[in-house]
């Protein structure tokens, strides 16, 4: 294994060295041979940008469309809350006395000379004047937004942000908010700058006052806070800010206070080839966004000094929190402050040391400033390898290297290229470990071994990755990674290596998988570590339709008027139809699985999870993905759950069309003649076998299909014929499936009894399972409209009376649709807390 490291400076102490980048300015630049003063070579604070700013920017738009929001859809509430605050401020009166135009120009006088004057005396000149610029911009940004309010015609709205010192049009918001709060902002930050402290001090008070005397709406003024202070963020960011770390002197003096007598300090400056937002580098173990200094002290030993300033730690903390907000299941940390950031690399080198593991040598902390501070013996630090020359046992020792960690507790967290290296006497090492953590969680440690597993095939191939795997972790270690496997639980930075995609994480999960026995290989999932997934996407969408459907098309009047009218007992009975139902679907389910995987609880509920899916889903979708879902939690591989849940929807639809013509032809009655449209019928076939022809004619479409599909298809047909073929299995199905069907029938006729309206069970059944499984085919969730509409017809039509024929309906929606919903949501938390769904 090769290797090289990135020196920028390696004269040795005492020599005579060149200058660093003498075009730069320097903070001092006295003799090295003095005995008092230490030779610094250093460039000034420069302005840099706060990342932070911009969170802040987010957050205060936020807040703005907040209120906005609020104002229209809790017009009410947001009134509530507006006249309270009017009404506790009777006991200050007496201020209705003082002119409020006086009082908000003594403000603005107040707040912005004593700014400008506390910048012009620091010779902040270009902030002086950006922050001038900024509160113009203020006036005109609150003026625009005032008359697109104006504009919308949205009278809520407009009545909402209206106030006794507003008018509609560009005076519609208050704009002295927020053009103070832009000047204030981009005069900051408050923490350095007294003037600015005292001006969002008196800012917030005449606020106060003002709604308080009804001068400004509560409403107007959060809007009008929340637009200068996006727009000064955003200015403050575009301009930089001040940094206040530990620069120079300062850095020798922190040095001073643990135990150095600094003789020479030298910045080591970029040299312009990074990119990205996180900067690092193994001269100091990989934190991110540091400024390196090398010194040395009076006795001729070297250091490596990390300098983090809370300004530039903004973007890692940012990296953080998104990576926990991404993640589930997993702990991320989360470092607020620079402080935090380097305390807690120092603890975790010194912990990984104590564990026996090989790491760079650490001097001490210290904190200075808005800086913390991380000292290395310079002599022990990582030194960057060679990927392309590294060995099997190379690979083994990475690995080796890893468990002993995680024997101690510690785990990396962010295992990528550039933390494969190794120490002065060649022994492979993990560095960077300044995002892990100890104490940790299993997911925590199978994370680490994948991360380190696909980064190792990236560079060296599966077959030698899984190969190195076994022989260190062993063949079980190795086949609980498989769940873990996923692009979620990969760092963007191995990602982006060119032969890391989808389909060598598949291969990769797929070699794994093959190692381990049959049964466990097909009960066999991916672990869930992403929130935003395409399942998480589609709960989501689900549950904003299932929302809507709700709110838009559910009927209480109409609902509460036939449950009032029904006879209660009956009504009661029509649910108890509905409970009866679901057994009968689940004996169907049930009869196809094998014994030793039915959980019987768990049968019953998955059928009530349906009727939750009813919600979001059209009429026989929810039921199926919901039967397939729990197959694969049951332990079924993919092709055999489809093929039992392909079963179970035959054996009901054989079912139903065998009882419809049954009891059609024994009841003689004839509704079943003219409901199949044959022209139309026909020519639906003959364009789909048109389509068909004219796709299978097309050599690319007719190979794809034959080579890549037809294959599944068969697969998946013999295993449907298998589980079709065994009479005992689907003798239970189909007695499950006229279970299901006679007491929905059943349930029907209860609803139809409890107004009074007494007629032929047999031919009830027979009429609703026809309208039934008419109106089910429209794609509307669990058919809704289009069953009410079709029940309705189809029982008036033979005669029932059409109030009673539309009341039997909304109770039998309410017992097999309505009532299912809460019931279904808390079957399907109860299979997920079990881990069946």
């Amino acid at each position: 294994m090769a290797y090289h490291r990135k020196r920028r400076w390696t004269a040795p102490h005492n020599a005579s060295r060149p200058r660093l980048h003498k075009a730069r300015s320097t903070v001092s630049n006295v003799s090295p041979n003095s005995k008092h003063e230490p030779r610094i070579d250093d460039t000034p604070p420069k302005r840099n940008r706060d990342f932070a700013d911009l969170l802040h920017a987010l957050l205060a738009l936020l807040v703005g469309v907040a209120v906005i929001l609020f104002s229209i859809y809790l017009h009410g509430t947001a009134s509530g809350v507006q006249s309270d605050v009017r009404s506790a401020g009777h006991a200050i009166s007496w201020l209705m006395d003082v002119p409020t135009s006086l009082l908000q120009q003594l403000a603005i006088v107040f707040i912005t000379v004593s700014v400008l004057i506390q910048l012009l005396v620091a010779r902040e000149w270009l902030q002086s004047v950006v922050s001038i610029l900024a509160l113009i911009l203020g006036f005109a940004t609150i003026w625009g937004v005032s008359a697109l309010i104006s504009g919308s015609g949205n009278v809520t709205l407009i009545w909402a942000l209206l106030s006794n010192g507003t008018a509609v049009g560009i005076g519609l918001l208050p704009d002295f908010y927020a053009a103070m709060a832009a000047f204030l902002t981009v005069a900051g930050p408050r923490r350095t700058r007294s003037g600015a402290k005292w001006g969002w001090n008196v800012l917030y008070t005449v606020a106060v006052l003002f709604v308080v005397l009804s001068w400004n709406s509560l409403s107007g003024v959060l809007v009008s806070f929340a637009v200068g202070r996006t727009l000064g963020m955003l200015i403050r960011f575009m301009l930089g800010t001040q940094t206040n770390g530990a620069w120079g002197n300062q850095v020798v003096q922190a040095l001073r206070a643990i135990g150095i007598d600094v003789v020479s300090l030298s910045r080591r400056y970029s040299n312009g080839v990074e990119s990205g937002v996180l900067k690092t580098t193994l001269d100091d173990d990989l934190t991110e966004n540091s400024r390196i200094y090398d010194a040395s002290d009076s006795d001729g030993i070297q250091y490596t000094v990390s300098v983090l300033d809370n300004q530039a730690h903004t973007p890692g903390y940012l990296n953080q929190l998104w990576q926990w907000v991404r993640l589930t299941g997993v702990s991320m940390r989360r470092d607020r402050s620079s402080f935090d950031t380097i305390h807690h690399h120092y603890a975790m080198i010194l912990g990984l040391a104590n564990a026996g593991l090989s790491t760079p040598t650490v001097y001490g902390v210290s904190d200075t400033a808005e800086s913390s501070i991380l000292v290395f013996h310079r002599d022990n630090m990582p030194l960057e390898c060679n990927p392309n020359t590294m060995s099997d046992h190379d690979m083994e020792r990475f690995m080796t290297y890893l468990s002993k960690a995680h024997r101690h507790g510690f785990t990396h967290r962010r295992i990528t290229p550039e933390t494969l290296s190794r120490m002065d006497d060649g022994q492979p090492v993990i560095a960077g470990w300044q995002n892990g953590d100890y104490g940790s969680a299993p997911p925590n440690y199978a994370l680490d071994k994948v991360q380190l597993l696909v980064l190792l095939s990236a560079l060296n191939g599966i077959d030698r990755a899984i190969a190195c795997a076994r022989r260190t972790w062993g063949d079980d270690q190795l086949i609980d990674l498989a769940p873990f496997i996923q692009k979620a639980a990969i760092p963007a930075a191995t990602r982006a290596l060119p032969t890391c995609d989808r389909y060598m994480l598949n291969s990769l999960r797929s070699r794994i998988a093959a190692l381990a026995p049959q049964e466990v290989a097909d009960s066999m999932e991916k672990v869930s570590l992403s929130r935003f997934s395409l399942r998480s996407f589609g709960a989501i969408a689900l549950l904003v339709i299932a929302v809507y459907v709700v709110f838009t098309q559910i009927q209480p009047v109409e609902m509460i008027k036939a449950v009032r009218e029904a006879n209660i007992p009956m009504a009661a009975l029509c649910v108890l139809f509905g409970l009866v139902a679901w057994l009968g679907s689940a004996m169907t389910l049930g009869g196809f699985m094998d014994p030793d995987k039915r959980n019987l609880i768990g049968l019953y509920c998955s059928q009530m999870a349906s009727g939750f899916t009813a919600v979001s889903m059209p009429a026989g979708v929810g039921p199926a993905f919901v039967n397939l879902q729990f197959l694969r939690k049951s332990g079924y591989r993919s092709t055999t759950a489809t093929a039992i849940m392909s079963a179970v929807w035959a054996v009901q639809g054989g079912t139903t069309v065998i009882l419809l013509l049954t009891i059609g032809i024994f009841t003689g009655r004839n509704t079943l003649s003219g409901m199949i449209p044959t022209n139309t019928l026909i020519l639906a076939i003959a364009i789909v076998a048109l389509a068909l022809s004219a796709a299978m004619a097309i050599p690319p479409i007719r190979h794809m299909v034959t080579e890549k599909y037809l294959p599944l298809v068969k697969s998946y047909a013999r295993s449907l014929i298998n589980i079709l073929s065994r009479p005992k299995e689907l003798a239970f199905g189909i007695a499950g499936a006229l279970v299901l069907n006679i007491a929905t029938g059943l349930g029907f006729w209860m609803a139809l009894m409890a107004f009074g309206c007494h007629t032929n069970p047999v031919e009830t059944t027979f009429i609703f399972l026809l309208a039934n499984t008419l109106g089910s085919a429209v794609p509307t969730p669990g058919g809704l409209g289009a069953v009410e509409a079709a029940l309705s017809v189809a029982f008036t039509a033979v005669g029932i009376p059409s109030t009673i024929a539309v009341s039997a309906t909304l109770v039998y929606r309410i017992a097999f649709y309505w009532l299912r919903i809460p019931m279904g949501a808390i079957a399907m938390k109860w299979l997920d807390r079990h881990n069946l769904i």
